[in-house]
């Protein structure tokens, strides 16, 4: 978790999904309870678009970025899938491969001269990370991490802990993730994780992921580095655990307990709320809920309700909008009608983020106010 001495401050914040981009939007489409489910392209399966984007207005001009020399000195670390299928060339494989004298050698020619070099599968990350350090010109080290949501985690964790082992000053950590391709949503189809028909917020579902289209990306920070150049804290992020647990029964609920006590989150109740990844798959999700049902007091939010399931991403999203609550001093509004969610008017300096891994996986992060700044 790093040392405690050394506080990592959270000084920016850069988040795009449905519900619009930057925090002010997504604050208040929170609090307004607004949810952006499509049902019909992509039907039987339901996602969670990404909003219409002005990417013209990225950092348009040259004289801004000229200005951006921190960004030389900043350490970025990413974690994304693996690339994207090209539907269109697996399917005109998949139609003339029964057709060929020579299946093996028909399927080795076209893989070879039909697919894109550029979306060569597991070097999505790689190529979000290069594009990041061309376009913004963040130049200090780079590291790409794969693996659903335990790279999200895992992303956030080392990037903590460079910064309060003291080997790093400032970090941008995030990823991106298009939920809205075909190939993917057949792919955890097939798995069993996908919910069908009518939608419904997490904590309503039997089972089943609805799929989101998102970026979100933090700034981490050293509190004597943001204090050299006047910058202020939106929030601290204090710690981040992961497990790995191997997914018998009851193996979620015991690796969150776990995690729970080792967080440093368990003061006096009052002030402390939860936000939870729960993906809707199951059984991770229904033992997550067990886990908080035994902890009534805690008011709770699965984020996927209104943003879907980001895999990769979903972590450090859930960390922006967890900094978002601490700056309101409030949370959003409840999304669903089961009771796990409660409304909570209270005080809040404290926000817990879970993430259980739709099949492997899980983490906690602790995010604090800063009162002294």
């Amino acid at each position: 978790m790093g040392d405690s001495t050394r506080e990592a401050w959270i000084t920016g914040i850069g988040i795009v999904s449905c519900l619009g981009e930057g925090p002010d939007a997504h604050w208040q489409a929170l609090s307004a309870g607004h949810i952006k489910v499509d049902a019909k392209t992509f039907a039987p399966y339901l996602v969670h678009p990404l909003a219409p984007l002005e990417l013209d207005k990225q950092i348009p001009k040259k004289g801004d970025q000229r200005q951006m020399e921190l960004l030389g000195r900043t350490d970025m670390i990413v974690a994304a899938g693996g690339g994207e299928r090209d539907v269109a060339v697996d399917g005109a494989i998949l139609t003339n491969r029964r057709k060929a004298g020579n299946p093996g050698a028909f399927l080795n020619e076209r893989l070879m001269s039909d697919l894109r070099p550029t979306l060569f599968l597991a070097q999505l990350s790689n190529l979000l990370a290069g594009n990041i350090s061309i376009v913004h010109g963040v130049t200090g080290s780079s590291r790409t991490f794969m693996g659903e949501e335990a790279a999200g985690v895992d992303a956030v964790r080392i990037a903590l802990a460079r910064i309060t082992s003291g080997q790093s000053e400032l970090a941008l950590v995030g990823g991106s993730h298009n939920g809205e391709r075909q190939d993917l949503l057949l792919l955890y189809d097939t798995g069993g994780h996908m919910l069908r028909g009518a939608f419904k917020p997490v904590w309503e579902r039997e089972a089943g992921m609805v799929l989101g289209s998102l970026g979100a990306f933090l700034v981490l920070e050293a509190r004597e580095h943001a204090q050299a150049r006047n910058a202020k804290p939106l929030a601290r992020l204090s710690a981040v655990i992961s497990e790995r647990s191997s997914r018998p029964p009851g193996a979620v609920t015991g690796a969150l307990e776990r995690m729970w006590q080792s967080i440093g989150a368990q003061r006096e109740p009052a002030g402390i709320a939860v936000l939870s990844g729960a993906t809707g798959a199951q059984p991770a999700t229904g033992e997550e809920r067990a886990w908080l049902k035994a902890r009534p007091e805690l008011p709770v939010r699965a984020t996927a309700s209104y943003l879907g399931h980001a895999l990769e991403p979903q972590f450090a999203m859930n960390i922006a909008l967890a900094t978002l609550a601490l700056r309101h001093e409030k949370l959003f509004a409840p999304a669903d009608s089961s009771g796990v969610e409660r409304g909570y008017d209270g005080p809040l300096d404290r926000v817990v983020v879970t993430a259980v891994g739709h099949w492997r996986g899980e983490g906690m992060a602790l995010i604090e106010e800063v009162k002294e700044a």
